[in-house]
C-alpha cells in the first residue's frame, strides 16, 4: 500500500504503534524515495490524542490529508476486546478523526478513505469469529460512511479492501492466537467441501 502510493507522487505519513518498526520501514523507503517523502509518528489507534497530534503533525508536514488507509489491525482471538478495539473501533476513530480535516462542508478537500477489511469480512473464518465480526463491522461501516458522505456532500470518498491472507505479521503467530477456537483450524476446509456437495 505504502509503495503504490509513493510510486504514483503521494507523500506518506506512516504510523504505527510499533515504533522500531515504523522507524525501520522509513529508513528503506528513505533510501528509495527521499527522506522528504515519507514521515513516520509513533501513533495508536486507540487514542484520540495520538491520532489528532498525528493529523496536526501530517498538516503541518505536508499541507493537508488527502488519503487515509486504515490498515491497523490483529488477529487475536484470547484477547477478543483489543481485537475488537483495534480492528472495528481503530477504523471508525481515525475515520472520525479524519473527515474533522478532510470533510468540504468543514473546510477540507476531500479526499478518499481506504478501510482494510478481509475476505473474513465477506463470510465466517471458523476459527476467528472475533476476527470475522470486526471485518463485517469495517465493511458496513465503510459502506455506511460512503453513503453518509454523498448524501452530506463530503467529498470524501470511501472504499473497503477485502484481502484473503497476505504474509504478514497477522498471519505468522495466527495459531498461537486462536485460544478457545484453535481446534478449528482445518474446519474452514470442510465447510467449503460441505457447500461443494450440498
Amino acid at each position: 500500500m505504502t509503495e503504490i502510493l509513493l510510486q504514483n507522487g503521494a507523500k506518506v505519513t506512516l504510523l504505527d504503534v510499533n515504533t522500531s518498526a515504523g522507524k525501520s520501514l522509513k529508513e528503506a523507503l528513505d533510501k528509495q524515495y527521499g527522506r522528504e517523502k515519507t514521515l513516520f509518528l509513533s501513533c495508536n489507534v486507540g487514542s484520540d490524542e495520538q491520532i489528532q497530534a498525528a493529523f496536526q503533525k501530517i498538516i503541518e508536514t505536508f499541507g493537508g490529508i488527502d488519503i487515509v488507509c486504515n490498515n491497523a489491525g490483529i488477529l487475536n482471538e484470547s484477547e477478543w476486546e483489543k481485537t475488537v478495539s483495534i480492528n472495528l473501533l481503530g477504523v471508525i476513530r481515525v475515520t472520525y478523526l479524519a473527515l474533522e480535516h478532510m470533510n468540504k462542508t468543514n473546510g477540507g478537500r476531500g479526499g478518499v478513505i481506504v478501510n482494510t477489511a478481509s475476505l473474513a469480512g465477506l463470510g465466517p473464518l471458523l476459527s476467528c469469529p472475533v476476527y470475522t465480526a470486526t471485518k463485517h463491522g469495517v465493511i458496513g461501516f465503510t459502506r455506511a460512511m460512503a453513503a453518509a458522505s454523498t448524501a452530506s456532500g463530503y467529498g470524501v470518498r470511501f472504499s473497503a479492501l477485502c484481502p484473503g491472507f497476505v504474509q504478514t505479521n497477522l498471519c505468522s503467530n495466527i495459531l498461537d492466537n486462536l485460544g478457545q477456537f484453535s481446534h478449528l483450524t482445518d474446519a474452514t476446509q470442510k465447510y467449503v467441501d460441505q457447500g461443494v456437495i450440498k
